[in-house]
């Protein structure tokens, strides 16, 4: 635990117009210090274990078996543990208006994504019901306007600390992941939107280029292989910017143990 003292090597941000500028501790107590900066390793910590169980439980939930004896409570807990990560990280330097504003978006997409994540359950049970269909395309939806916000407070977050290298970093890959996410959610609505609209559609429209158009062997096959993966294609691409974004969120967490707490978490 380090010791008080006049020159204090934390530098953390006043409030300041200036993106990514950082300050030294002067005024807070130094105790407060480290209880925000330990609540938000802790918050990084559930956010880095969070999104691989929430996306592994969500789908199961839906599309398994593995949770069914335990009904709507396992995609409540996991989306439950998202939640509470990002009340975690709120804890960390409150008087920042942009920081503050960047959580708190991520922070509704959670609490919507709560609320949607009995439905999961509920579908896999009547999958025929069209209110519980609209509800799980409505959650598919969100789940990735989760992942496109979450990236954008995360830069917001390491433009707080002191770890130049980091920054550049962590604008380098959520630039790539929000790239990604953005064309994914452009597909992935057009793709609801159209078989809302027209259902079947995007069956009929590949096999009638199956059927009319003289392709090769080889892209006859992957186009039949795009009708049987249907909306699994659209979503395999998320899982390269959950990827990146856990290791951010784990980079994160080991600079923040590292220069203030002195230790590093394997």
């Amino acid at each position: 635990m380090p010791t008080e003292s006049t020159d204090s090597n934390l530098p953390l941000p006043r409030p300041a117009s200036d993106f990514g500028q950082t300050v030294k501790v002067e005024d807070a107590p130094h105790g407060q210090v480290i209880r925000s900066l330990g609540q938000l390793a802790r918050g990084l910590s559930a956010l880095f274990w969070g999104l691989p169980i929430a996306l592994v439980v969500c789908v199961q939930s839906a599309k398994g078996d593995w949770f069914r004896p335990l009904g709507v409570l396992s995609p409540l807990l996991a989306t439950g543990l998202l939640f509470y990560a990002l009340n975690l990280l709120g804890s960390f330097q409150k008087q920042e208006r942009i920081w503050i504003n960047s959580l708190e978006r991520v922070k509704i997409i959670a609490l919507v994504n709560i609320g949607a994540s009995p439905f999961l359950y509920w579908w896999s049970r009547i999958p025929s019901n069209p209110f519980f269909t609209t509800i799980l395309d409505g959650m598919l939806v969100t789940g990735l306007l989760f992942l496109l916000l979450l990236n954008p407070m995360l830069l917001r977050l390491t433009a707080m600390l002191p770890d130049e290298t980091l920054r550049m970093e962590t604008r380098l890959f959520t630039s790539l992941n929000r790239t990604i996410l953005t064309f994914v959610l452009v597909i992935l609505v057009a793709y609801l939107a159209m078989i809302r609209i027209a259902p079947g559609s995007p069956e009929r429209l590949i096999s009638w280029l199956l059927m009319t158009l003289p392709l090769p062997h080889q892209a006859q096959m992957i186009f039949y292989f795009i009708d049987r993966a249907g909306l699994w294609l659209v979503l395999f691409p998320i899982l390269f910017p959950i990827a990146m974004t856990m290791a951010l969120i784990w980079k994160i967490k080991e600079v923040i143990l590292a220069s203030v707490f002195g230790t590093e978490q394997h």
